[in-house]
C-alpha cells in the first residue's frame, strides 16, 4: 500500500488499515483527476465518485480540495524519499553502519544523480505530480519557497549520513541553493518538451556538479 501523509495534513489521521486504504484511494483519485481535468476543475464530489467512496470520507480527510492537493504533495515527498534512500542503499550495498557511510564518503555525484533521477522518473510517471509536485504550484505556476526548503532539509538529512558529513548550516544552505537551482532548470526542460528537453536536463546536471564539486570534493 502507498503511503499516506502525515497527519499534520490531515483533518483526521487513519487509525484502521480500512481508513488508511480509504484515504491512499482518495489521494490516488485525486492526482489521477489533476491530469485529466486540472486544479481549477477538481472537485472533492468528482474525487469522491472517481475513488468509490461517501463525500463524507472525502470531508473526513479534507475541508477542500487545496488541502487534499497538500496531503498529496507531502505524500509525493515521501514516496520520493524513499525512492532515493532505496536507490542510495542499493548503491551502497545495504550497508548503514558508521564504517559503511566512512566508505562511500565522497560518492556525492552517484547521490546527486539518485536525486535528480528520481526527480525525473516522478514527473515523468506519477499521476499529478506536473502540477502539485511537492507542493510549490498549486495555483498553477506559484512558486514558493517553503516546499523547496522543506526538500532541501529532506535531502541534507539523507544525504549527510551517505555521505559522511555532518548536517550542519552550511550543508542546509548548499543543498538548498542546488535544489532551488536544479527546480528552476527541471521547470524550463518540461515548458520546452513535456518530456523533459534532455540537452537542458543535461546542463542542469553539470550545473550541479560544478556547484557541489566545491564543497563535496
Amino acid at each position: 500500500m502507498k503511503s499516506v501523509p502525515h497527519a499534520t495534513s490531515l483533518r483526521r489521521a487513519p487509525v484502521q488499515r480500512r481508513s488508511a486504504e480509504r484515504l491512499t484511494r482518495i489521494l490516488d483519485a485525486c492526482a489521477e483527476l489533476l491530469d485529466e481535468v486540472g486544479y481549477d476543475a477538481l472537485s472533492t464530489r468528482a474525487v469522491a465518485l472517481r475513488a468509490g467512496v461517501p463525500i463524507g470520507s472525502v470531508y473526513r480527510f479534507f475541508g477542500n480540495k487545496r488541502q487534499m492537493a497538500d496531503a498529496l504533495a507531502q505524500r509525493n515527498l515521501e514516496q520520493y524519499t524513499e525512492r532515493v534512500t532505496e536507490r542510495l542503499r542499493k548503491a551502497g550495498g545495504g550497508g548503514t553502519s558508521r564504517a559503511g557511510a566512512a566508505g562511500r564518503r565522497g560518492d556525492w555525484r552517484a547521490a546527486m544523480d539518485a536525486v535528480l533521477d528520481e526527480y525525473l522518473a516522478m514527473k515523468r510517471t506519477a499521476p499529478g505530480f506536473s502540477l502539485v509536485d511537492f507542493g510549490n504550484q498549486i495555483p498553477v505556476g506559484a512558486r514558493h519557497t517553503e516546499p523547496n526548503t522543506r526538500v532541501a532539509d529532506r535531502l541534507t538529512d539523507l544525504l549527510s549520513g551517505y555521505l559522511g558529513r555532518i548536517p550542519d548550516a552550511d550543508l542546509r544552505r548548499v543543498f538548498l541553493v542546488a535544489v532551488e537551482s536544479a527546480d528552476t532548470l527541471v521547470q524550463l526542460a518540461f515548458r520546452t518538451d513535456p518530456d523533459g528537453d534532455e540537452a537542458i536536463i543535461t546542463e542542469t546536471r553539470e550545473l550541479l556538479r560544478a556547484y557541489l564539486g566545491r564543497v563535496l570534493d
